[in-house]
């Protein structure tokens, strides 16, 4: 309920540890020892003889001492000294009694924010967009030893609208450069491969490779094995406008022709940025 009558004052009020009267005008402020700094004349209460001093005229303050207007002798009597706290001072605040309208801090506040140090409040964790999945609408047939991009046209999410699906690449939108990790994988199809090289391609350059080698071209890697799947990851620092894209290459192949499959759930091509 609300308080009824005159309202209660607050303060950070603070009776000063006794002081002798000697032959000087200037006394330091203690309490409990500890030096004591009134910010203004007005703000103490004096006592001396028995009769309140008027701040300014009889005494002023020097930091953590009170100097009076002359001084004093050892028949004086300073009886008490109290202090009734800094200007607008609002004492000890209650427990909660300041809601988020009454902080100084910049940025949304609301239960999804914090606090930060600087004064600021931001969002908890953050969001790992730009983030995509793509796989293949169909498989993909790569001549022998030539280095070919590998089809990702078939966007299963892009949150930024970032895959180019005409040229299959990632391509960095703006506002978004910094850390990013991809994944991609597909299924080889083929017979007869001795050699196998995968790339990460960043701006037209390789920035990863995996590579696979039987030791000779005539001992074939998976001269048994109908179908294997390749998975690798690349994590880099992009710019906006990088782009990146999938290369694969194999070589030795009877039938001069090479069998992927990145369609069907069996390849995919996934990215997105690291929370910082």
């Amino acid at each position: 309920m609300p308080y009824v009558g005159k309202t209660p004052l607050s303060g950070n009020y603070q009776v000063l540890d006794p002081l002798t009267a000697s032959a000087t005008d200037t006394y330091a402020l203690t309490k409990a020892s500890v030096a004591v700094f009134p910010q203004t004349p007005a703000n103490c209460i004096v006592s001396l003889n028995g009769v309140i001093q008027a701040p300014f005229d009889s005494y002023t303050i020097s930091g953590s001492n009170i100097v009076f207007a002359s001084a004093l002798t050892a028949s004086d009597s300073i009886d008490f000294i109290t202090v009734l706290g800094d200007v607008l001072n609002v004492g000890t605040v209650s427990d909660g009694t300041i809601g988020l309208a009454k902080l100084s801090a910049t940025g949304t506040k609301d239960s999804t924010t914090f606090l930060r140090g600087d004064n600021t409040f931001a969002s908890a964790g953050g969001t790992m967009t730009p983030a995509f999945r793509v796989k293949g609408s169909g498989g993909q047939v790569l001549s022998d030893a030539t280095t070919t991009k590998v089809i990702y046209d078939t966007v299963t999410f892009d949150t930024n609208s970032a895959f180019d699906t005409s040229n299959y690449r990632f391509v960095v939108p703006s506002g978004h450069a910094g850390k990013y990790n991809f994944y991609s994988r597909f299924r080889y199809g083929g017979t007869n491969c001795s050699e196998i090289s995968l790339y990460f391609y960043k701006n037209g350059g390789v920035v990863s490779n995996q590579y696979y080698y039987s030791g000779s071209l005539g001992i074939n890697l998976y001269s048994s094995l109908n179908y294997y799947t390749y998975v690798m990851t690349y994590s880099g620092i992009l710019s906006v406008g990088d782009y990146i894209e999938i290369f694969a290459y194999f070589n030795n192949s009877s039938t001069g022709a090479h069998s992927i499959q990145t369609h069907n759930e069996t390849g995919e091509f996934v990215g997105y940025k690291i929370i910082e």
